[in-house]
């Protein structure tokens, strides 16, 4: 019964989202402002995280094949679609969780604690449109492009690595790179993406809003949001893999 009205309240707060802004000049600012906050916040650990993503993908990849009647080109090919398809869209959105969900949920959290989303709506202004709806937006529009930077990186990543390692030269990775490519693959990523940054970003101001007590439920709020949106992401990869490969 408790995870129905958990269900409940979280559609009825999906449902509220939309109605039309009070001003809008204020919600565009807000909105640009969780685009930064969101996008440009999160750059350096996706960075990170895709360069050394591909450069293990490819050690590991060719520590694996070793028969010498498989060419070396085929460590591109799989590190390639590793990435675009797994490493990318989901491990990044599992990181993003709990980077980007935390920080939702403890915002909204704190905002809900201080009562400062009570005298908003005292003075009439549709707080879940006003708070929820422009991280909504602005998570679905950077976290695409995040994962988009992401296949890029962790490619390099794989390339640099083996160049560097010697286990490949440039040339027979980007051969390997080239050869039998599904670009169905790079849409499939990009809707795992989106489906992810819907789930991080409504999951994790769900807690937050919702938030009930003092200080101490922010940190237990950011931390269930942070773990309801791994298993969902986890969930619903299974779900659209079975459904779209």
């Amino acid at each position: 019964m408790k995870l129905i009205s958990h269900f409940g309240k979280y559609i009825l707060m999906l449902k509220g989202m939309f109605s039309k802004p009070e001003n809008g000049k204020l919600y565009w600012k807000e909105f640009m402002h969780q685009c930064n906050e969101i996008g440009i916040g999160s750059l350096g650990i996706v960075t990170i995280i895709s360069v050394f993503m591909g450069a293990v993908s490819a050690v590991q990849t060719s520590y694996q094949l070793v028969s010498p009647v498989i060419p070396r080109s085929t460590i591109a090919q799989i590190v390639r679609d590793t990435v675009i398809l797994e490493f990318a869209p989901t491990l990044v959105c599992i990181v993003l969780a709990g980077v980007i969900g935390s920080k939702i949920a403890s915002e909204l959290g704190n905002m809900r604690v201080s009562e400062q989303i009570d005298a908003l709506e005292i003075m009439g202004i549709n707080t879940k449109t006003y708070l929820i709806m422009p991280k909504v937006a602005a998570a679905l529009i950077t976290l695409p492009l995040l994962i988009i930077i992401a296949m890029v990186l962790g490619i390099w990543g794989g390339r640099f690595a083996g160049s560097m390692s010697g286990i490949l030269s440039p040339y027979i990775f980007d051969t390997g790179l080239m050869k039998d490519f599904v670009p169905y693959n790079v849409l499939f990523a990009l809707i795992k993406g989106y489906t992810f940054s819907f789930l991080i970003s409504t999951i994790s101001a769900y807690f937050g809003y919702y938030v009930s007590g003092g200080s101490l439920e922010i940190g237990r709020s950011a931390t269930r949001s942070v773990v309801v949106s791994c298993i969902m992401i986890l969930l619903a990869d299974y779900i659209l893999a079975a459904i779209l490969l």
